[in-house]
C-alpha cells in the first residue's frame, strides 16, 4: 500500500486530492495537514468526506512527518512550496507539487508573471513536468513532480498535437477560455463572492495571466491567452484559434491528427460533438474536438475539462501512478456525473 501525506489539505485541491485518494485501491492517506485549520476534523470541514476520513485530523506540518510515506502532495502558495521542497527533496518521499513553482524551466520568468524570485533554478531542471500524455516516458521513477496549471491542461491538450504536426502555426495562437470559481480557491474574496459570480461572466488577467508562458512552454507556440470566469463551481471550457501550417486542413483531417495522438490514451476524449464541461464533472477526462473554418481560414480547437480534477488533483494522482508504475487509471474515473 502507497503511503500518502497531503500538505494543504485543507483547500479545495487538498478536498479533491481526500476524494480521489479515498477511491484509489492502492494508496492511503497517513496524515493531512492544513496549518491554519490544524486540529479540525476533516469531515466536519468537509462533509462530503465523512465515510473515507470520519477520523482523519488536519495537522500542523512537520518536516519529519515525510519520512513516514512515500507520497508527499503540496497543496500551498507557490512561494511556500519552493521554500519547502528543497528541504524534503531527497528523504525518499515522491514530491508532487500542485503549485507553480517549478512548472517553468526558465527562472527568469518569475518576477514577471509572478511576483518573485526564483532561488532553485537547479530544481527546476530536475522537476518534471506533470502531464502524462504529453510527458509519461520522463514522469517514471520522478522525484519531482510539478503538476501543471489546469488552463494550462486545457490548452496544451488540444494545440500540442497539431503544433507538433505542423497542422496549425506556432505563433498567432488566440486561447479563450472559462473556469469555474473553484479555480480562485478556497480564501474568501470579493471577486469570487456568490454575489460577484452568480448571473455573471467576466474576463480577468487580459494579456498577463501568469499561465500564459506555460502554455507557450508546453506547446511551443506563442499564445494570447484570455482567461474569463464563468458562474459555476467546476469546469474549464478552453477554445483556441489558430491558423493552418502548410497543406490546408480539413475538419476531418484535424479530428483524424488528434485522435491518432490520444489514440492510447484513456482520459482524453476527441469527438466531432462540442465538449461541455459537465460531461467531464468530476473526472480526470478531457474531451476535444476541432473545426476547420473555409470562410476564415481558421482551426477551432475546444476542450473541455474538471479543474479540481484533470486540471489540478486527479492529474497530480495520474501523474503520482505512473511515476510509482501503478495502473495510470486507478482512483480517477472517466464517467461525469448528470445532471
Amino acid at each position: 500500500m502507497v503511503r500518502v501525506g497531503i500538505v494543504g489539505a485543507s483547500g479545495f485541491t487538498g478536498v479533491e486530492l481526500l476524494r480521489l485518494l479515498a477511491q484509489h485501491p492502492e494508496c492511503t492517506v497517513v496524515w493531512a495537514t492544513g496549518d491554519t485549520t490544524a486540529g479540525s476534523r476533516a469531515a466536519t470541514m468537509y462533509p462530503s468526506l465523512a465515510s473515507a476520513y470520519s477520523n482523519l485530523v488536519l495537522e500542523e506540518f512537520h518536516e519529519d512527518r515525510v519520512d513516514d510515506v512515500d507520497v508527499v502532495f503540496l497543496g500551498l502558495p507557490h512561494e511556500a512550496s519552493l521554500d519547502l521542497v528543497p528541504r524534503i527533496l531527497g528523504r525518499g518521499a515522491v514530491i508532487i507539487d500542485l503549485s507553480a513553482a517549478f512548472r517553468l524551466r526558465d527562472a527568469g520568468l518569475y518576477p514577471r508573471w509572478y511576483g518573485f524570485e526564483h532561488t532553485r533554478p537547479d530544481l527546476l531542471a530536475a522537476a518534471v513536468y506533470g502531464l502524462p500524455e504529453l510527458y509519461r516516458s520522463s514522469l517514471r521513477g520522478a522525484e519531482l513532480v510539478a503538476t501543471p496549471g489546469c488552463y494550462v491542461t486545457a490548452a496544451s491538450l488540444a494545440l500540442t498535437p497539431l503544433v507538433r504536426a505542423g497542422v496549425i502555426a506556432d505563433s498567432g495562437i488566440i486561447v479563450d477560455a472559462a473556469s469555474g470559481v473553484s479555480g480562485a480557491g478556497r480564501g474568501l474574496k470579493h471577486s469570487s463572492s456568490f454575489a460577484t459570480v452568480n448571473e455573471n461572466f467576466t474576463a480577468y488577467g487580459l494579456l498577463d495571466h501568469r499561465h500564459t508562458p506555460e502554455i507557450e512552454m508546453v506547446t511551443g507556440a506563442s499564445v494570447l491567452f484570455t482567461p474569463h470566469l464563468a458562474p459555476m463551481n467546476r469546469g474549464i471550457l478552453a477554445t483556441c484559434y489558430a491558423r493552418p501550417a502548410g497543406a490546408t486542413p480539413t475538419t476531418s483531417s484535424l479530428l483524424a491528427t488528434l485522435a491518432t495522438f490520444y489514440r492510447d490514451e484513456p482520459f482524453v476524449v476527441v469527438h466531432p460533438q462540442p465538449p461541455d464541461t459537465k460531461a467531464t464533472l468530476g473526472t480526470n477526462a478531457v474531451h476535444i474536438t476541432a473545426r476547420y473554418d473555409e470562410r476564415t481560414g481558421h482551426v477551432l480547437v475546444l476542450a473541455a475539462l474538471d479543474n479540481l480534477a484533470k486540471g489540478a488533483s486527479g492529474g497530480a494522482v495520474q501523474s503520482m501512478n505512473v511515476v510509482l508504475g501503478l495502473e495510470e487509471t486507478a482512483g480517477l474515473s472517466t464517467v461525469g456525473i448528470f445532471p
